[in-house]
Formats: structure tokens, C-alpha cells, sequence
């Protein structure tokens, strides 16, 4: 599927990223309350800094005695601590707010990802899906952080300042407000060239990590085709488009500040006129004129910093309203299935295709009864993985029907397709952690013997007694490395735990090699007792032992029937699959 074949998962409007944003600050308010008062307190007690240097200074041009500045100067050394704990104390409420609030839309965002039908994720691509869960979740978390207690802190100082200015004289703040315009027009001309360029950034981003899995995960195949110059083209095109949008940020960025720098001069130039002028005739004293040009010096930091800010609050704007927009997705499941266990499978004329026009599946009609074995057999691009993810629930016909124990599939609850049908790939992953909690995943309140007797019916009670720490060795990523046939007995072992009377096998056994095959062979067997079985048979040997054999061709249903009556058809396709294979199959 190329990129302009993907449908990307959902970005949220301004409304509905604020409402989001409300819903998680509902539970939190007396915490935003009391964190707010405590950073006011703090900026207030800073300013008076500014207003004991200029008592000082009054206090020098009156020609009072040294002793006369004592009061004073211990004065700001108390208002210097007290500032200290205030400033510390709110930042760390901030902090403690910001973090609450992210961990929670965290956790919804992987809630909902988890219960997203694996259609729509394949439809978006795995790039879309990574990069919101780290990119975007990463800038959101530095601007939680940092930049979040900086922006509550600067804009208190600023509005507190500014009061401060008028209260000195009506005319500093006048003056003071002559930056103002440059200001205000500056951050607009930013606002709206920067989201839009931080989006496309993070889709340019998510492109490239789509394109790096799939040259990664297919290196394999990559190679076998020489298609490496053609892989590293798509690479490079991928990797200059998020550079492209990352220069056109900083270029925007850069004139962003030479206009504050503009802002500033502007500003200050006008106190000062004001201050000689209003000290000229008397108005003021030059203690007050001095605490005017220091108040609006003090400025300098706050509004670059909250403007300086804008840039971050951009970046974590753009990564939240893509985690919003995938929070705010309406549930697909109830998390406890209700209906009865369903054991029958029936495919009733069901037609699939990806894109409009390009059908993979013609009108496939199948039933399987309750308890027995199928297999799909059929050529690459036969049809045979999309059936079965059908039939899995994994995605949804085009049209047709499947059923379920007699019910129509779109009319069950998701969750009783999920206790019902239970799909098993190549693709295995081994969840990093001890070997029985990845166990107990298919079944939570398992005990230890259930566990090994699930290993043990796959035949890995073995090669699991002999690691160091037995179901407590840690494996996955930075643990003990699992073989591709433990991995696979693994999920064997898991199906067997989760215990579900339909199970779809998608060549399950194609990762190993021969001696593995035939281990995995024997534990499909046993996993499968018992239960109604779909298999993918990438190998025609597991075609064999299966109730029924269902070949596949071009999207159609072109012969059915067991194992030798299909092989003794003269000129028929499978017979004809069968003796090739039979000819060329490694030895037992």
C-alpha cells in the first residue's frame, strides 16, 4: 500500500482538543487553583526587588547615611528566598498538573489504540500510529515539563508588571505599550504560519518511519528483488521532504525573533524618553523613572520567554490534537463479551477488496463445521491471508456475510468475536518481561501449572524447564533471546491458555526452517484439538492432515475437499500443487 493509498488516523479540531484538554483538567482543579495563587505570590514578590533598588536609589541621591540602607538591603535578601520557595513550590505544582493530565491522555490514547480494528491501523500504516505515540507524545511531554511552568510563571509576571507600570504612572505604561502592537502582530504572523508547518512536519516524519519499517522489515525480500536502489530512493525522497518542513520552520522561527528583538528596542527607547521628560519637569522622581526602565527591562525575559514559548506550544499543539484525535475516536468494544461462544464458521459470498475496483476476494462461500480442520491453500496473492483475517474479524467484506454460530458478524459484539476467533501469524511478538507473565497475558489468573501444561502440550516444557529462571526468565527485547520456533511454541502455548473454540492459523509455521516446521507442525496439532481450525498452509504437508482442503485462486474458491480426494483428481490444481510439492520437499 503506498502513501497515497493510506488513510491517516484522525487529527482533532481546536474545539474538540479543548474540550479534551477541559475533561482532563476537571478532576485537577484545586491543584490548577493553588498552583496559580502560589506563582502569583512568587512573580508579586519579585517585583518588589525592582521597587527596593530604586528606594535605594533615592536614598543615595537624597545623601542619606550608609546606615540608612540596612533596612533595605536585608529586605531583598528576604524577598530574594521568598521568591526562591514561592517560584519553586508553584513550578513543581505545574509540573505535578502537567504530568497528571499527560499521563492520563496517555493512557487513553493507548486505550483506544489497542481497540482500534487492526483495518483501519494497517490503512494509516504503522508510521502514522508510531510516530503519535512517540514524537508527538515526547514534544508534549517536554512542553509539560518545561515550557508549561515557564509560560504560567512569565505571563503572571508580565500582567503583574504591567500594574506595576500603571500604578508608578499612567504614562510609563502608555509608553511600555508601544511594543505592544509589534508584538501582538508578530506572534499572529507566527501562529499562522507555524501549526500548519509543525502538522505537515509530523506527517512528513511519520512518512519516513512508515518507510523505514517497511524497507527494515522487508530487507529480506528487498534484497532477493534488487530493489535496494529503489528502497533507498523512497528513503532518501522521504527523509528530504521532513528535512524540507524542518527548514521551513526555522526560517520562519529565525524572523520571529529578529521581530521581538524589534519589539524590545521600541519599548525600552520609549521609557526612557518618558522617564527623562517626566523627571525633567518634576513629575517623577529618578528613583521612580529608574524602577519604570527596570520594570520594563524586567519584561525583556517574561515576554521572550512567552513568546519564545509560542514555538514549543506550536510543536506540542500539533502532537496533541493528533492524540486527541485518536482519543476522541468512538469505543469499538465492550470489554466483557456477553453472547454465547460461537464454534461454526460460514462464509457466505463474501467479496473484499482493498481499493475500489481491485477485488481480492470473489464471492467465497465456505462453511466449517464445529471441531473441524480446514485449510487454504492457493498460490501468493490467492486470497488465502485475507479470508482468514476476515473470518478473524480482523477486517470487514466488502460484501457477503460471515457468521459466527449462525449470526452474522457485523451483528456480534466485538468482544464476543474476540472470545470466539483467535488469529495467530508469522509475526510473533515476545513481550519483554518473565516468560510467564507473557503467558498470562492470553489468561490472566493463570497458575504455574496451567502454564506448563500449555507449554507442555506444544512441546516446549522442555527447552522452558531448562532456562535459568524457568517461567521467570525474562524475555524480549534486552532478555533472553528466543529462537523463531520457541517464539512460535510460545504463541502456540498462549492460544492453548486463551483457550478459544475457533482458531485462525496465518502460516504459522513459515518463519522456521525444516526441523522447526516439523516441531511446529506437531504443536499446531495438539493446540488445535478440539477446536475449529482455519489454516493458512504456506506448506502443502500441513494440508494433509486437515479435515477438508479449500484451494484457492485469483480471489475464487476453485476446488474443495479432503487431502486425497483433491490429490487423486486428475488435472486438477491442487493435484497438480501437490505432486510438485511432493517431488521437491525436503526430507523427513
Amino acid at each position: 500500500m503506498t502513501s497515497r493509498d493510506r488513510t491517516l488516523l484522525p487529527v482533532a479540531g481546536a474545539a474538540q482538543t479543548w474540550a479534551a484538554v477541559r475533561r482532563l483538567l476537571r478532576p485537577r482543579w484545586p491543584l490548577a487553583v493553588l498552583a496559580g495563587a502560589v506563582l502569583t505570590l512568587g512573580s508579586a514578590i519579585g517585583l518588589v526587588t525592582i521597587r527596593l533598588l530604586c528606594h535605594i536609589v533615592d536614598l543615595v541621591a537624597a545623601g542619606r547615611p550608609a546606615d540608612a540602607l540596612n533596612a533595605p538591603i536585608v529586605a531583598l535578601v528576604l524577598v530574594a528566598v521568598g521568591q526562591a520557595v514561592a517560584a519553586g513550590w508553584g513550578l513543581t505544582l505545574v509540573a505535578r498538573l502537567g504530568e497528571g493530565m499527560l499521563a492520563d491522555l496517555r493512557e487513553q490514547f493507548i486505550d483506544r489504540v489497542l481497540g482500534l480494528p487492526l483495518e483501519q491501523v494497517e490503512q494509516a500504516g504503522t508510521g502514522d500510529l508510531t510516530s503519535r505515540v512517540t514524537n508527538d507524545v515526547t514534544v508534549i511531554a517536554t512542553a509539560v515539563r518545561s515550557a508549561l511552568p515557564e509560560l504560567v510563571r512569565s505571563m503572571l509576571t508580565i500582567v503583574l508588571t504591567v500594574v506595576g507600570l500603571a500604578v508608578l504612572d499612567w504614562r510609563f505604561l502608555v509608553a511600555a505599550l508601544l511594543a505592544a502592537p509589534i508584538q501582538i502582530h508578530t506572534v499572529r504572523w507566527y501562529s499562522g504560519r507555524a501549526l500548519p508547518l509543525y502538522a505537515r512536519q509530523r506527517i512528513a516524519v511519520g512518512a519516513l518511519q512508515q518507510q523505514l519499517q517497511e524497507t527494515v522489515s522487508g530487507a529480506g525480500t528487498v534484497r532477493a528483488l534488487r530493489l535496494q536502489d529503489e528502497h533507498r530512493d523512497r528513503v532518501r525522497i522521504r527523509s528530504l521532504d521532513a528535512v524540507s518542513w524542518t527548514m521551513r520552520g526555522i526560517r520562519v522561527l529565525t524572523r520571529f525573533y529578529g521581530r521581538l528583538n524589534l519589539a524590545e528596542f521600541t519599548g525600552l527607547a520609549a521609557v526612557l524618553v518618558a522617564g527623562f521628560l517626566l523627571v525633567r519637569n518634576g513629575s517623577v522622581t529618578i528613583g521612580a523613572a529608574t524602577v519604570a526602565a527596570l520594570y520594563f527591562h524586567s519584561l525583556f525575559t517574561p515576554i521572550n520567554t512567552a513568546l519564545g514559548l509560542v514555538d514549543d506550544a506550536q510543536a506540542a499543539g500539533a502532537g496533541l490534537v493528533r492524540l486527541v484525535g485518536v482519543t476522541d475516536l468512538p469505543a469499538t468494544a465492550d470489554p466483557v463479551a456477553t453472547g454465547p461462544v460461537r464454534t461454526t464458521v460460514a462464509v457466505d459470498a463474501v467479496e473484499h477488496a482493498y481499493r475500489p475496483g481491485r477485488p481480492v476476494l470473489r464471492g467465497v462461500s465456505l462453511e466449517v463445521a464445529a471441531a473441524e480442520r480446514v485449510a487454504l491453500v492457493g498460490a501468493s496473492g490467492a486470497g488465502k491471508t485475507t479470508l482468514a483475517g476476515l473470518i478473524a474479524g480482523v477486517r470487514r467484506p466488502t460484501g457477503g456475510v460471515i457468521r459466527l454460530g449462525g449470526t452474522s458478524m457485523a451483528d456480534l459484539d466485538p468482544a464476543d468475536v474476540r472470545r470466539s476467533v483467535v488469529i495467530l501469524t508469522q509475526e510473533v511478538h515476545v513481550f519483554a518481561g518473565p516468560l510467564g507473565d507473557d503467558l498470562r497475558l492470553a489468561r490472566p489468573d493463570g497458575t504455574d501449572e496451567q502454564l506448563r501444561s500449555a507449554l507442555a502440550r506444544v512441546g516446549a516444557a522442555d527447552w522452558v524447564a531448562a532456562l535459568p529462571d524457568g517461567l521467570g526468565t525474562v524475555v524480549g527485547a534486552g532478555g533472553h533471546r528466543l529462537t523463531v520456533t520457541q517464539a512460535q511454541q510460545l504463541a502456540l502455548a498462549r492460544l492453548v491458555l486463551a483457550d478459544p473454540p475457533i482458531a485462525v492459523l496465518d502460516e504459522a509455521t513459515a518463519e522456521a526452517g525444516s526441523a522447526g516446521a516439523r516441531l511446529l507442525e506437531a504443536a499446531v496439532e495438539k493446540a488445535l484439538a478440539g477446536r475449529t481450525g482455519i489454516v493458512v498452509a504456506h506448506r502443502l504437508g500441513q494440508a494433509v492432515s486437515a479435515d477438508r482442503v479449500v484451494v484457492l485462486d485469483a480471489g475464487r474458491v476453485l476446488e474443495a475437499g479432503t487431502h486425497g480426494e483433491l490429490a487423486a483428481r486428475p488435472g486438477g490444481h491442487y493435484a497438480m500443487l501437490w505432486q510438485a510439492w511432493a517431488n521437491h520437499r525436503p526430507p523427513a
